[in-house]
């Protein structure tokens, strides 16, 4: 395989999400290609938050949202409904895929190009599987949703996933902190009143 060069590197036509204001501020001006992962403690955010950036990732690419958690459940109809989801109903869309079934979706014309998946412990796969995801699908956007040990992922492949991840979002009560290859870094909240008792909480 050839190299590359850096007039080649620069020119490269590549598809930029163009964020609005605080989500731009937040995790820069990523592609919608690779992957990213959120972590955090139960009930401290991490549904809302992922259900505000497939929001606005809607604005762009159709968005899966593979429920594997929660599936059709009154939870999760509640916090979509505090999210305004029906408003990008026709780019946003939930599925309950195991590994297997996720493949063969994606091998589909015209499948979304964006994954957000609740939680990669429900999936169950491992990190060979999960490199093989990403090198099957190079243009498509996966977005892994993890529980937390602590203030890292849960288990091995999680941790994995972390370090691999283009982006990395730790919530924790109710605010977003992100890391990325891209930019931004400003922390994003979620919901302010449960974030200002959180703070407050901590004193």
């Amino acid at each position: 395989m050839r190299g590359i060069s850096v007039h080649e590197l620069y020119n490269t036509k590549r598809e930029i999400l163009e964020l609005p204001n605080a989500f731009q501020d937040h995790l820069g001006n990523p592609e919608i290609k690779g992957s990213w992962i959120i972590w955090g403690a139960s009930s401290n955010g991490k549904t809302d938050y992922a259900l505000k950036l497939a929001k606005t990732l809607a604005q762009h690419e159709r968005v899966a949202y593979n429920s594997l958690e929660e599936g059709n459940s009154h939870s999760l109809a509640l916090a979509c409904k505090r999210n305004n989801m029906h408003e990008c109903s026709n780019r946003f869309f939930i599925i309950q895929d195991n590994y297997e079934a996720l493949v063969s979706r994606l091998k589909r014309h015209k499948s979304p190009n964006i994954i957000i998946t609740d939680s990669l412990q429900y999936l169950g796969i491992n990190f060979t599987q999960y490199k093989k995801l990403i090198e099957k699908f190079p243009n498509k956007l996966f977005i892994w949703i993890s529980h937390a040990e602590g203030k890292q992922p849960e288990g091995r492949v999680a941790k994995r996933v972390r370090y691999d991840a283009f982006i990395k979002i730790f919530v924790e009560g109710f605010v977003a902190q992100a890391n990325g290859r891209y930019g931004g870094g400003q922390p994003y909240i979620i919901w302010q009143q449960g974030a200002d008792e959180y703070r407050m909480s901590l004193k």
